[in-house]
C-alpha cells in the first residue's frame, strides 16, 4: 500500500501542465514589452499685452506694472514722482508732433497712424507709413468767400476773403471785366482801391481785402478771390453794387460805411 501510494506521488510530480509529460525548455530570445512613457503637455503661458496710449503704467506690480508698448513712454504727473513708488503713471507717445500719413492723412502723433496702420492691416489693406514730420499738404479752399456789396458813390467798401491749405495759400484778386471774358490783376493803377493781406485767423489760414474809398461807378462789378499753393488753387466771386440813394438798396442788405 505505502509503495502505491509513492509511486502515484511521483508520477503526479512528472506531469507538466501541458500534458506532455515533460517540462518545456525556458523560452529564449524574448524581450519584455517597453515601458509605456506618458507626455506631459505644456501648459500654454498666457503673454501679457504691453499697455497702449492712456493706459496705466509704472506700477511696482498688478496691472499697472507692465511696460508700456514700443514708442510710448511712460508719464507721472509731478506729484506722482514726489510721491510713493507704486503709484502709476499713464502711457504717452513719445514724439507729440504732428506727421503726413503715406495715406495722405495729417495724424496729431506717430502713434495715432501706428495704430491707423494696424488697424488698416488687421483688415487686408495695406499700411501707413510717415511721410514727413508736419501735417500732410493740402490745395487751397476759400473757407469764407467775398460777400455782396451794395452802397453809394463816395462811400467806403471791401470785399474780403479766407483761404486754407497746406501751404498757407497766398491771396489774389481780380476784377472780371463786365464781358467776363478778361480779368484784370488788381490793384492795377486804381489810386482808390487797395489790398490788404494778413495770416489768419487759423493756422494755415490767409485772410484778403479789397478796400475802395471813394467809391465810384466804374468801380461797380464782379471781383473775383483767387488762392493757390504748390498743391493747387480755388476761387471765389464778390460782388459790389453801386447806386445813387442809400433808397435804393434792397431791403435786408447791409451797408458797410465803416472802417475795418
Amino acid at each position: 500500500m505505502f509503495r502505491l501510494v509513492v509511486l502515484a506521488l511521483a508520477l503526479s510530480l512528472s506531469v507538466t501542465t501541458d500534458g506532455t509529460g515533460s517540462t518545456p525548455p525556458p523560452e529564449t530570445g524574448t524581450e519584455a514589452p517597453p515601458a509605456t512613457t506618458v507626455q506631459k503637455q505644456a501648459v500654454p503661458v498666457p503673454v501679457q499685452r504691453a499697455p497702449g496710449v492712456g493706459e496705466p503704467c509704472g506700477a511696482r506690480n498688478g496691472p499697472g506694472s507692465a511696460r508700456c508698448a514700443p514708442g510710448l513712454e511712460c508719464v507721472k504727473s509731478k506729484k506722482d514722482k514726489k510721491g510713493a513708488g507704486s503709484r502709476t503713471g499713464v502711457c504717452a507717445c513719445k514724439n507729440d508732433y504732428e506727421v503726413c500719413g503715406s495715406d495722405g492723412v495729417s495724424y496729431g502723433t506717430a502713434c495715432e497712424l501706428k495704430a491707423a496702420s494696424a488697424l488698416a492691416e488687421a483688415e487686408g489693406k495695406t499700411g501707413i507709413k510717415v511721410q514727413h514730420k508736419g501735417k500732410c499738404q493740402k490745395a487751397p479752399t476759400i473757407v469764407t468767400p467775398p460777400g455782396e456789396v451794395w452802397n453809394v458813390t463816395g462811400s467806403q467798401v471791401f470785399l474780403s476773403c479766407e483761404a486754407k491749405g497746406i501751404p498757407t495759400p497766398v491771396v489774389t484778386w481780380n476784377k472780371i471785366s463786365s464781358d467776363k471774358k478778361k480779368m484784370l490783376l488788381l490793384p492795377g493803377d486804381q489810386d482808390n482801391l487797395a489790398i490788404q493781406t494778413r495770416g489768419g485767423p487759423e493756422k494755415h489760414e490767409v485772410t484778403g481785402w479789397v478796400l475802395i474809398f471813394p467809391l465810384t461807378t466804374r468801380d461797380a462789378g464782379s471781383y473775383e478771390c483767387h488762392a493757390s499753393n504748390a498743391k493747387g488753387e480755388d476761387s471765389a466771386v464778390g460782388t459790389i453794387h453801386v447806386v445813387d440813394s442809400i433808397s435804393d438798396i434792397p431791403t435786408k442788405k447791409v451797408v458797410q460805411d465803416d472802417e475795418l
